[in-house]
């Protein structure tokens, strides 16, 4: 098979490939809807599909921040986007952790535990976002 190196024929099979991926994605989320309605979210859950749909989204979204970073301009230090999302990221935690401990049912160590997680999950996007806007700054830099 040989390589394809017209540039309107990689557009098109670049445009191919993504309404393959929303006619996956739509079928996905009309069967874990099925599952939803007739088994409930633990039904759900359970589905192999619902994991398939969740590390599908997970790559896409960071497929989708390397593209974004490379688009931003570069007026901006990486370092002080940085500093500004962990603040925002560390208030939303203590936040969500505060209200937690509220709930009937939940301890404070329970918010602790959740606003860990929350924080923890925000920060590996963070961290990535980071190391690609310093990575395209080091690239600016040298030309």
């Amino acid at each position: 098979m040989k390589k394809i190196r017209d540039e309107r024929l990689i557009l098109k099979n670049l445009q191919n490939t993504r309404i393959a991926y929303l006619i996956q994605t739509v079928g996905i989320l009309g069967i874990l809807g099925y599952d939803l309605v007739t088994k409930g979210l633990d039904g759900m859950r359970e589905n192999p599909l619902w994991l398939a749909f969740m590390i599908t989204t997970v790559i896409s979204a960071y497929l989708s921040m390397s593209i974004s970073a490379d688009h931003e301009n570069n007026k901006k230090s990486p370092k002080k986007s940085l500093s500004i999302s962990l603040f925002v990221l560390v208030i939303i935690s203590t936040i969500v952790g505060f209200f937690v401990t509220f709930t009937e049912g939940f301890t404070i160590i329970d918010g602790v535990i959740m606003g860990g997680i929350l924080f923890i999950c925000g920060l590996v996007p963070l961290i990535y976002i980071y190391y690609l806007r310093t990575k395209r700054q080091d690239e600016n830099f040298v030309e």
